[in-house]
C-alpha cells in the first residue's frame, strides 16, 4: 500500500499530530507532509517506507518527534535539512539503511541557540566515520543510540559534556581506541553499553569517579584477545550501585573484581575472558545476592562452588572453562540454564538433580571427572532441550526416561563407559537434531524407533559395540542428515543404497565395521558432497567430531561446515570403486582402504578438485595410476601402497611434491618411476599437454639410454659398411685382403708348430 502522492481537497496545515505507524505503507515519503508546516509530532515508524530521506524536512521548523524506525528500506545519508530542526527532541531513525556519516547532521543541530535534542536513535543502520567533536554541544541529549552500525575511531573527549546523558549504546561497532577520562563526569549516566569494539588502553577509577547514577555497565566483547585493561585499587569503592556487570575481553584479574564487594543490588554478573585466577571470595558470597544470571566462563577461578547460591526464576549459570572442583552444586529449582563445562567437578551426579531443579531448559556438565551412572531423576526436566554430559567417566546403562522430555533436541554422552543398548524411547525425541553417543561401550542393534527422530542433523553412534545391519530408514527418513558417523562398531551386511538419498550429508564414516558388498554407484547422488558449507551454517552444528584426514585423527569442531568427508575404510567392500563416486567434486577425504576392492582407479578420479586426502591403500586395484591424478592439485596426503598397480608414476603438479615418499606406493611391484628405485624402460610421457613431466635425474637417465643406443647403432653401421662394402666392390682390394689373412693364418700356425 502506497502513501498518497497528493491531496487535493483537504486542509492538513493546522496538524500537528500525524500517526501513520504500522500500517504497511511502502513507498517513498510523500511532499505533501513538507507542507505541514504546523507539525510537532510525526510517526511514520513500522512500515516499509523506501528511498533516501528529503532535505524538505528542513521545512518542518515546529517538528519535536520523529519517529520513521523499522522501515528497513529507507536508505542513504542523512539529510542536510535535519540538522536545521532546532525545536526537535526526539529523533528515531533505527533500523533502516541509511550510511554515510552523521557529521555534518550533528554539526547542524549544534549551531541551534538551545538545541533540544533529548533521544538521538541511529542504531542498526549502515552509519560510518568518527563521531564528531560537536557531539558534545547537544547539551539536552539524555538517550543516545548509536549501536549495531560501523563507526570509527575513538569516542570523543566533549561527549563528558552531556551532563543529562542517561543511557549510552555504543555497542557493536568499529570503535577502538582509548576510552577519555571525561566519561567520568556523565554524573546522570545510568546505562553505559560499549561492548562488541575494540577498546584498548587503562580504564581507572577516574574514568568511574563520578558515575553515581550509574546502573548497567556492559564493555568489551567475547573473546580472548584482550586489549583493555581495568587498573583499580582493591580498596577504592565506588560511587555507584549496578543491577547488571557485564565485562568480557578485558583484563580484570588475576584477582576476582573487588569494586564488586559493595555491589549488593545486582542481578546480573557477566566476566568472561577476564584473566582471573582466584577463587570465589568469601565476601562475594556473604552478599547473599539473589541474581538472574552469574556468567563467569573462560576465567581460571578454581575451588569448590558453594550450594548457598540463590537465584530468582528463569535464571542462567554459566561456570564454563575454568578449574572449579569438588562435587556438582545444587541450587533452586529456579535455574534454567546450567553450563558447567570444562572444569574439574568430580563425583556422581546428583541422584536428585532432577526433582531439585525440574525446569532446566539446558544443562551441559561436560568435560568433567563425573562418575557414577546418569541419575533417573532428570527424567523430571520435562522442558529440557539440551543435554550434554560427554567426557566424564559415567557408566551403566543409558536410563529409559526420554519419553518425558519431548523437546530435547541436543543429547550428547559421548565419551563415557556407558554400556546396554540405545533405549527405544529414544524414538519419541521428534524434534531431536543432534545424537551423540560415540565412544561408550554399547551394544545391540539400533531400535526401531529411531527412525521417528527425522529431523536428525547430526548422527554419531561411532566406537561402539553395535551390531547388526545400518538400517535403510536411516536414508529413508533421516532426509536432514549432515553428518552420518557409525565407525568402529561391528555392523554387518551391505552399505544401504538409501543412504544416497540423504542429499545434504557431507560426513559419511563407516569405517572399521564388517560390511560387504559392492560400493553402491548411487553414491554420485550425495549431493550435499557438492555444495559449499559457509558459516552461515554454523548454527547447524553442536559438539565436536572426530575425523579421519590427512593420514591421523583430527577434531573439529566450529569449522565442521567446512569438512567433506567419506570413509569406507577397514570393512570387506569388494568389486571396483565406482566411477560416480568422482562426481562428488567438493569432496575433501576420500578413505576406502583396507578392503577387497579391485579393478582400476577411476580414469575420472581426476575431477575430485577439492580433494585433499585419498587413501587407496591395502586393496587388490590393479592397472595404472590414471594420469588425471595429476590435476588433483589440493591433494596434499595420497596413499596407494599395497595394491596391483603397475605402469609409470605420473608426474607434475602436486606428485613433485608427494613423490618425495616413496612408501606411498611401495607394495606395488609393478609400479616404476621416481621416487621408486625401479626404472620405466620406456620414456616417460607427460600426463597432458603442457604438463611438464620432468627435469629430473629420472628423465636425464631415460634421455642418455635413448641416445647411447643410436650412437651405438650408428657406429657399428658405419663400421661395417665401412669395411666390408669397400671389398665388395673392389676385386683388387678384395684379393689382397684374403691374400694378407691367408700369411697371417700361416704364420700364426708355423709359431704355434715351433712351441
Amino acid at each position: 500500500m502506497n502513501l498518497p502522492k497528493s491531496i487535493p481537497f483537504v486542509n492538513f496545515t493546522s496538524l500537528s499530530i500525524l500517526d501513520l505507524s504500522n500500517n504497511g505503507f511502502n513507498s517513498t515519503i510523500p511532499k505533501w507532509l513538507f507542507n505541514l508546516t504546523n507539525l510537532k509530532s510525526l510517526d511514520l515508524n513500522s512500515n516499509s517506507l523506501q528511498g533516501e530521506l528529503s532535505d524538505m524536512f528542513s521545512e518542518l521548523t515546529s517538528l519535536e518527534n520523529l519517529d520513521l524506525s523499522s522501515n528497513f528500506e529507507i536508505e542513504g545519508p542523512l539529510p542536510k535539512g535535519l540538522g536545521v530542526l532546532c525545536n526537535l527532541q526526539k529523533l528515531s531513525l533505527d533500523y533502516n539503511r541509511l550510511n554515510g556519516s552523521i557529521a555534518e547532521f550533528v554539526d547542524g543541530l549544534s549551531q541551534c541557540t538551545n538545541p533540544k535534542l533529548e533521544t538521538l536513535n541511529l542504531g542498526y543502520n549502515n552509519l560510518n566515520g568518527n563521531l564528531p567533536s560537536s557531539l558534545g554541544l547537544l547539551n539536552s541529549l539524555r538517550y543516545l543510540f548509536l549501536w549495531g552500525n560501523s563507526f570509527t575511531g575513538s569516542i570523543p573527549q566533549t561527549i563528558g559534556n552531556l551532563s543529562l546523558l542517561e543511557e549510552l549504546y555504543l555497542s557493536s561497532n568499529r570503535m577502538g581506541g582509548e576510552i577519555p577520562q571525561s566519561f567520568g563526569q556523565l554524573k546522570s549516566m545510568s546505562v553505559m553499553e560499549l561492548r562488541d569494539n575494540a577498546w584498548e588502553g587503562i580504564v581507572t577509577e577516574a574514568h568511574l569517579a563520578n558515575l553515581s547514577s550509574l546502573r548497567e555497565i556492559s564493555i568489551g566483547r567475547f573473546s580472548g584477545n584482550v586489549s583493555l585493561k581495568f587498573d583499580i585499587s582493591s580498596d577504592w569503592t565506588p560511587p555507584f550501585v549496578l543491577k547488571y556487570v557485564k565485562i568480557q575481553g578485558c583484563n580484570l584479574g588475576p584477582k576476582f573484581p573487588s569494586f564488586l564487594r559493595n555491589q549488593t543490588d545486582l542481578e546480573r554478573i557477566i566476566i568472561n575472558f577476564a584473566g582471573i585466577s582466584d577463587v570465589i571470595p568469601d565476601w562475594f558470597l556473604e552478599m547473599d545476592l539473589e541474581l538472574h544470571e552469574l556468567d563467569v566462563a573462560y576465567n581460571q577461578l578454581s575451588g569448590r562452588v558453594p550450594n548457598s547460591l540463590r537465584f530468582k526464576s528463569d535464571s542462567n549459570v554459566d561456570l564454563s572453562s575454568n578449574n572449579f572442583e569438588g562435587p556438582l552444586p545444587l541450587w533452586s529449582s529456579n535455574l534454567t540454564t546450567l553450563y558447567l563445562r570444562d572444569n574439574k567437578f568430580s563425583g556422581p551426579i546428583p541422584k536428585n538433580i532432577g526433582t531439585a531443579m525440574p525446569f532446566m531448559t539446558d544443562m551441559d556438565i561436560s568435560r568433567n571427572r563425573l562418575n557414577g551412572t546418569i541419575p533417573f531423576s532428570i527424567g523430571n526436566m520435562e522442558a529440557l532441550t539440551t543435554f550434554v554430559v560427554s567426557s566424564n567417566y559415567l557408566n551403566g546403562e543409558i536410563p529409559d526416561f526420554w519419553a518425558s522430555m519431548p523437546m530435547l533436541y541436543i543429547v550428547d554422552m559421548s565419551n563415557n563407559t556407558l554400556s546396554g543398548k540405545i533405549p527405544a524411547s529414544i524414538g519419541y525425541l521428534l524434534g531431536l537434531k543432534f545424537l551423540v553417543l560415540s565412544t561408550n561401550n554399547l551394544s545391540g542393534k539400533l531400535p526401531p524407533s529411531l527412525r521417528n527422530c527425522t529431523e536428525l542433523a547430526s548422527l554419531d553412534l561411532g566406537d561402539n559395540k553395535l551390531s547388526g545391519k545400518i538400517p535403510p530408514w536411516i536414508g529413508s527418513k533421516m532426509s536432514s542428515l549432515l553428518i552420518l558417523r557409525l565407525r568402529n562398531n561391528s555392523f554387518t551386511g551391505t552399505f544401504p543404497s538409501q543412504i544416497c538419498n540423504l542429499s545434504v550429508l557431507h560426513i559419511l564414516d563407516v569405517s572399521k565395521n564388517n560390511l560387504s558388498g559392492e560400493i553402491p554407484a548411487c553414491v554420485g547422488n550425495l549431493t550435499g558432497f557438492k555444495t559449499e558449507f559457509t558459516s552461515e551454517h554454523t548454527a547447524l552444528y553442536q559438539g565436536r567430531l572426530q575425523v579421519v584426514a590427512k593420514g591421523r585423527l583430527l577434531q573439529y569442531d566450529s569449522i565442521l561446515y567446512l569438512v567433506n568427508s567419506v570413509d569406507l575404510s577397514s570393512n570387506s567392500f569388494s568389486g571396483g570403486i565406482p566411477a560416480e563416486i568422482t562426481a562428488l567434486f567438493r569432496l575433501g577425504t576420500l578413505n576406502l582402504s583396507m578392503n577387497q576392492l579391485t579393478g582400476e582407479i577411476p580414469p575420472t578420479i581426476g575431477r575430485f578438485e577439492r580433494i585433499e586426502t585419498l587413501d587407496l591403500s591395502m586393496n587388490g586395484l590393479s592397472g595404472p595410476i590414471p594420469p588425471s591424478m595429476v590435476s588433483l592439485t589440493f591433494l596434499n596426503h595420497l596413499n596407494l601402497s599395497y595394491n596391483n598397480l603397475s605402469g609409470p608414476i605420473p608426474r607434475g603438479n602436486q606428485f613433485e611434491t608427494l613423490n618425495v615418499d616413496p612408501t606411498i606406493y611401495e607394495g606395488n611391484s609393478f609400479l616404476c618411476g621416481f621416487p621408486l628405485s625401479a626404472k620405466c624402460y620406456r620414456p616417460e610421457i607427460a600426463p597432458f599437454p603442457g604438463v611438464n613431466a620432468g627435469g629430473s635425474d629420472d628423465d636425464k637417465d631415460e634421455l642418455e639410454r635413448v641416445w647411447l643406443f643410436i650412437s651405438t647403432g650408428m657406429g657399428f653401421f658405419v663400421g661395417f659398411w665401412g669395411v666390408c662394402g669397400s671389398l665388395v666392390i673392389k676385386k683388387r682390394w678384395r684379393d689382397l685382403y684374403f691374400n694378407y689373412v691367408d700369411r697371417l693364418i700361416n704364420r700364426i700356425v708355423d709359431y704355434l708348430n715351433c712351441r
